[in-house]
């Protein structure tokens, strides 16, 4: 995974916020990783996912940090 983003002790929209930004300069078909430790960022994640078409391939959480790997679309 070449992009990382690290969102930790934020709270929404903080998380969203940053991914959004992070994601314009990836290409289309590249993915990012982003952790967080808010738990409402699981549905926040989950729509941003709908509402821009990128692709959540993963999610998880141990330990109190969430983990979603997203890839861009075209």
């Amino acid at each position: 995974m070449s992009h990382f983003l690290d969102t930790k002790g934020m709270n929404c929209p903080l998380p969203i916020l940053k991914t959004k930004k992070a994601i314009k300069d990836l290409a289309a078909g590249e993915e990012i990783k982003v952790e967080s430790t808010d738990p409402g960022s699981v549905k926040d994640f989950e729509a941003f996912c709908r509402s821009t078409g990128n692709e959540l391939m993963e999610s998880s959480e141990a330990n109190g940090i969430y983990s979603y790997t997203i890839k861009k679309s075209a």
